[in-house]
């Protein structure tokens, strides 16, 4: 069983809601129709049903339930959550209203939140700072959560490093340049992340162009403190660095460059220096390897939204879905 078909199985076992607010997208819609026949999801779609309908041009959307923000029976409940959460940034009644009929992704991530989905997943047709706004505003971080971040599974054929070719790469989409308390919280949210999806325990490589002191700058002294605080914080974690990307995942260089090291030639988290790093990194691994690459999934949410790529397929955003329904499993625990 492969690592989709494995979630998905997991998703099965336990039947999340997710809301795909971005319900006038044929691609949406499409993926709704697999969640849906496939029974990964129950799924929510936010809109005028007969607009829904027209827009779906042949995908059976039947089984979705249909939310009209114009007449949602639980409406004012939301537009109350939505008050009280922002009221202290000048959230007023009117304003409230006015954003959740216009805005889907608003009204999404308050079903999240009141209880009514378990996760969100959009991003086909706005950017990532719109989808992820409105959780940061209402959802927050969660609970021991320093950072929200995000990361890919990166799946490479053929390959015997890592978890058998598995592994995680953090932080590909949102921390720029993240300070060294940012990227040891990272390197903490993405473990938990591997072990949650992945179901092997993580052992995690912070890398570097500096291996053990190789090298001299203050970009290696960044490493080198975040290194030191995740440990401080995890110390149980299995965790290491500074380490250049071979001597981090080849167990032969790893013994080379770092002896004794419990990481070192064993990583399968790859918590990268800065979003440039692992941008370019995560690319190089799907295109010249032919890896498959499932993200960017957030972390650090207190409950899961998934942003997409714009340039996604239906494919996709089943993946996506699926992957979304499984962190809300152990989000609820």
């Amino acid at each position: 069983m492969n690592f989709l078909e494995n979630i998905k199985a997991k998703a099965k076992a336990d039947k999340k809601t997710i809301v795909l607010p971005e319900s006038f997208e044929k691609r949406t819609l499409d993926a709704a129709s697999v969640v849906l026949k496939e029974e990964i999801a129950n799924v929510i779609l936010v809109g005028n049903k007969e607009k829904i309908l027209e827009k779906a041009d042949g995908a059976d959307i039947s089984k979705a339930t249909v939310i009209d923000p114009e007449n949602y029976e639980k409406f004012d409940e939301l537009v109350n959550t939505f008050v009280e959460l922002r009221k202290a940034k000048g959230m007023t009644e009117e304003k409230a209203r006015e954003t959740l009929l216009k805005d889907p992704l608003y009204f999404g991530v308050l079903l999240v939140k009141c209880g009514y989905a378990d996760g969100m997943v959009a991003g086909a047709v706005n950017a990532t700072a719109n989808v992820l706004r409105p959780c940061l505003q209402i959802l927050k971080t969660a609970p021991g959560t320093k950072i929200v971040s995000a990361f890919f599974v990166m799946i490479v054929p053929d390959c015997e490093l890592g978890a058998n070719g598995t592994f995680i790469f953090a932080d590909c989409g949102l921390e720029q340049n993240p300070t060294p308390e940012k990227l040891a919280a990272i390197a903490q949210s993405s473990a938990k992340s591997f072990e949650m999806l992945v179901g092997e325990e993580p052992i995690v490589a912070m890398l570097s162009h500096s291996t053990k002191g190789s090298a001299s700058h203050a970009d290696v002294d960044k490493v080198v403190e975040a290194t030191k605080i995740a440990k401080e914080e995890n110390p149980n974690l299995k965790l290491d660095g500074e380490f250049q990307l071979d001597a981090a995942i080849v167990p032969s260089v790893g013994e080379l460059k770092a002896p004794g090291s419990e990481v070192a030639g064993k990583a399968n988290v790859l918590v990268f220096p800065d979003l440039d790093a692992g941008n370019i990194g995560y690319k190089l691994v799907q295109r010249l390897a032919k890896a498959e690459a499932y993200g960017p999934i957030t972390q650090g949410i207190a409950k899961p939204v998934n942003d997409l790529s714009r340039g996604c397929v239906a494919d996709d955003i089943v993946g996506v879905v699926a992957i979304t329904a499984v962190q809300a499993q152990l989000s609820g625990k």
